[in-house]
């Protein structure tokens, strides 16, 4: 009945956290599917899908000299690795926890937890559905070359980075128009489909074209791995940096967005959310 609250230190507050933060991570893994397998197989088998419909789109449309030289399954699966990591980032963001949710009501638990176990949930997904796919093809098919694997990792995460960053912001919004953000969200994520530049070389493209392109931050992305993930292809119209500050600028937005919503949260938002 009685207790004494004991001070706790500043490495084992940090280490609290992280053991929460690890166990709310794999909670989100779960969160799809009971079956933690099962659920990465669901992963792994829309990746495979997407990346054989677009093989099959470009040999029927006669798009595969627009490509790189090189393995065009590696092409192809370069741009599907990024949209989808980008993509499931920002869906995982704007699904995560708010500040009127139940599992606020259980301390330590907060949405800055909430937030980077959805992230670090969907990354790890991600990243092991490519790995599996990636084997499987290297084992299966034909042997695989990746010019710089490095650069090509980095890449990934900053497509994670900015789709992260892309939720926030959305994630901040929600609680004040719900229909709203998801209906922009769904319209953003169909637009990638085209706008992130997956299926053209940005070296290629007039310069009229590549304006429609070169606001995204998933276009520098993909263009950038596909230059790490090709020897002969070095890109000229994106880069690294870009993206990397526009993400830093809407995640500093999206977080100050959430302290705001979070100061003026109302159990009355878990009946509209």
């Amino acid at each position: 009945m009685f207790h004494t609250d004991a001070k706790k230190s500043k490495a084992r507050g940090a280490l609290t956290l992280i053991d929460l933060i690890y166990h709310s991570t794999v909670r989100q893994v779960r969160k799809d599917h009971g079956n933690a397998l099962i659920g990465l197989f669901l992963n792994i088998m829309q990746t495979v899908t997407f990346v054989l419909a677009f093989f099959f789109m470009f040999s029927v449309l006669g798009l595969r000299g627009n490509a790189i030289r090189g393995d065009f399954l590696l092409y192809i699966m370069t741009g599907i690795f990024l949209f989808m990591t980008h993509t499931k980032a920002m869906g995982a963001i704007i699904g995560a926890e708010g500040p009127a949710s139940e599992m606020m009501k259980h301390a330590p638990m907060n949405t800055i937890v909430s937030i980077t176990s959805a992230a670090l949930g969907s990354l790890y997904i991600q990243l092991l559905s490519m790995f599996v796919v990636l084997f499987g093809y290297h084992v299966g098919w034909q042997p695989l070359t990746i010019y710089d694997p490095v650069g090509c990792i980095g890449m990934i995460l900053l497509g994670w980075f900015s789709g992260v960053a892309v939720g926030m912001v959305f994630l901040a919004l929600k609680p004040w128009a719900p229909g709203f953000v998801s209906v922009v969200s769904s319209v953003y994520a169909r637009a990638n489909m085209i706008a992130s530049g997956k299926m053209f070389v940005a070296n290629t493209m007039p310069s009229y074209v590549l304006a429609y392109f070169d606001w995204n931050p998933l276009f520098h992305a993909i263009d950038q791995a596909r230059g790490f993930a090709f020897i002969n292809y070095n890109p000229h119209f994106s880069n690294i940096q870009y993206p990397l500050i526009l993400s830093v600028v809407l995640i500093m937005i999206g977080l100050m967005g959430e302290f705001y919503t979070r100061k003026q949260a109302s159990i009355s938002w878990n009946a509209k959310l």
